[in-house]
């Protein structure tokens, strides 16, 4: 079968992440730059690989000193590692209930990890484009990654969890 190629359709893809703060509230944030693509055979998904990559420096949390903290060597260091990427990714399950197997490296650091997938199917814009939907969730350990600047509070809260929820909606277009 020939080897279908798809590329990310940013004006509506949008990666998420959510972390406690203070243990009480969570913060959310967004990579406002990435990109996405994926290789299959024909139109199924099961079959090809899946890669993504975001821009630190795009981060946003809607509080431009935060997001100037968690650019700096503190968190991401986007001076030494401008990308968070994830590669290797394969997808396995059926109907609309999948899992992304794949590597993600933060900070030179790179784990495995597994996403949950909702496939939202396949349909065709007004445009004549084809394009496929997906909907993606998961937690890792920010500390697993070398993300591991802390405080505590004089109540004895931690400022920031350890755990980050992963968040995305993607659309990829068919190429070619």
């Amino acid at each position: 079968m020939a080897q279908t190629k798809w590329a990310l359709d940013p004006s509506h893809s949008e990666i998420q992440f959510k972390v406690k703060h203070l243990m009480i509230t969570t913060v959310t944030g967004y990579f406002k730059n990435f990109d996405a693509t994926a290789t299959t055979d024909g139109d199924d998904f099961t079959t090809g690989g899946i890669s993504f990559d975001a821009d630190i420096n795009s981060i946003d949390t809607n509080n431009e000193q935060r997001d100037g903290h968690l650019k700096s060597s503190d968190f991401f260091d986007a001076g030494n590692h401008p990308k968070m990427t994830f590669t290797n990714g394969k997808l396995t399950g059926s109907g609309d209930e999948y899992t992304l197997h794949g590597d993600l490296t933060i900070r030179g650091n790179t784990k495995p990890v597994q996403l949950k997938v909702e496939y939202g199917g396949i349909a065709q814009d007004p445009y004549g484009q084809t394009k496929a939907g997906f909907t993606l969730n998961g937690k890792i350990s920010r500390k697993e990654f070398g993300l591991t600047w802390d405080a505590v509070t004089e109540a004895g809260n931690v400022v920031v969890s350890d755990d980050v929820r992963i968040n995305a909606e993607i659309q990829l277009v068919k190429q070619g």
